[in-house]
């Protein structure tokens, strides 16, 4: 009778659950990121900056925050849909007039009898974001058929209708010289150079407008961060890259197209309402040609298809010629207007005229795509026994 020895079971590795905030993208990891407290310190350093910036600065910072507005709304048209579009500043007017039409009193002003509605004026701002999207509801059903530079051809169009219009319906515009923006009030709140004392400083209608202009890029910026994180975005990425795949797959390409469109003109007509009430006077001459273009350096500066690039590039394009106003004496082959040299306004196009050649050669994906490098983590070394 041979001997039989009983094998041994073999070992069972343990299973060990996973240590709560212990993985490499946990929670505990993510507030602890540099890219965490930088967001924390720039919040921050946004809601005291009225205690300590002029007016001049505020203007400026509120003008940003208008375009960052505006730019996200071409970003996902353009950026993320692929859609190009020529016509923004269209749309910007029509959020800016449509304002001052809701809001104001009829009254007589340069020798224009002016219309008014007299709404509550955050009523009138309401309606005049929708009004913007229905005017690009109308054109919505060439933008859903048209794509590429067929499309901005035609909404090149708006831009020279839009002109007309402003400059000849003075009922409405005001003609050449443009009317007067009703100051804004929110329950009993008004947004007007009446002073308000907060910790000994005092408020205007700059410091006021600061806070509504945050809370309106904040809550827009988080709306479309979530439409392109999620199946819509998909979709619109889909139709960006491959159509013809993308309608095979059950996407109805003619309706993102027109609803993208839709929801852009809504971002330009809200944009269009806070620029208004910081420059309290809308003007026909600057919803043209020139500001289309611009918005469109903005989102390729900034980084196309990415909300973060929006304000990135809207802040760069729309602060530069502030920059050079402010600064013309001390710099270099800058003069103030109207001195006969190289106006802010020019050398600031001439500026991010090269900038737009240099992202387009050397950082096709923006200045948004510099600061995720930095903060992008490196891969996870391999597993000494697994093999390659």
């Amino acid at each position: 009778m041979s001997d039989t020895t009983a094998e041994a079971p073999a070992e069972t590795p343990a299973v060990t659950a996973p240590v709560r905030g212990g993985g490499p993208d946990s929670l505990t990891d993510r507030l602890r990121s540099p890219r965490t407290y930088a967001v924390l310190i720039g919040s921050l350093l946004l809601l005291v900056l009225p205690f300590y910036l002029d007016r001049f600065w505020l203007q400026a910072g509120l003008f940003a925050m208008a375009a960052a507005i505006g730019a996200i709304g071409l970003n996902m048209l353009t950026g993320a849909t692929g859609q190009l579009s020529m016509g923004h500043a269209f749309f910007l007017a029509v959020g800016a007039y449509g304002y001052c039409v809701l809001a104001g009193e009829s009254s007589t002003e340069n020798g224009h009898t002016l219309t008014g509605l007299g709404l509550p004026t955050w009523l009138a701002a309401i309606l005049a974001v929708l009004l913007a999207g229905a005017a690009g509801g109308i054109f919505s059903p060439i933008a859903g058929r048209l794509r590429g530079a067929y499309l901005g051809i035609a909404t090149l169009a708006l831009i020279f209708i839009g002109q007309h219009v402003l400059f000849n319906a003075g009922s409405l515009t005001g003609g050449y010289n443009g009317r007067a923006v009703p100051p804004l009030s929110v329950f009993g709140f008004t947004f007007d150079d009446s002073e308000l004392v907060v910790a000994a400083v005092p408020f205007g209608s700059s410091e006021k407008l600061w806070y509504a202009g945050l809370l309106a890029l904040l809550l827009s910026a988080l709306f479309a961060r979530g439409v392109l994180r999620g199946r819509p975005g998909r979709a619109m990425n889909a139709i960006r890259d491959h159509r013809i795949a993308a309608g095979v797959m059950g996407v109805p390409v003619a309706r993102y197209r027109a609803g993208v469109f839709v929801l852009s003109s809504m971002y330009a007509g809200l944009a269009g309402v806070l620029l208004a009430l910081v420059f309290q006077r809308t003007v026909p001459e600057y919803f043209g040609m020139i500001l289309s273009l611009e918005y469109l350096a903005m989102i390729v500066i900034g980084g196309l298809g990415s909300v973060a690039g929006a304000v990135i590039g809207a802040a760069f394009v729309s602060l530069l010629p502030q920059v050079f106003t402010h600064y013309s004496d001390s710099l270099p082959l800058v003069s103030a207007p109207g001195t006969g040299g190289l106006a802010p306004g020019e050398a600031s196009r001439y500026l991010y005229g090269a900038a737009v050649v240099a992202v387009v050669l050397f950082l096709p994906g923006g200045l948004a795509r510099l600061g995720l490098a930095r903060t992008k983590k490196p891969a996870a070394p391999k597993n000494p026994g697994e093999k390659s």
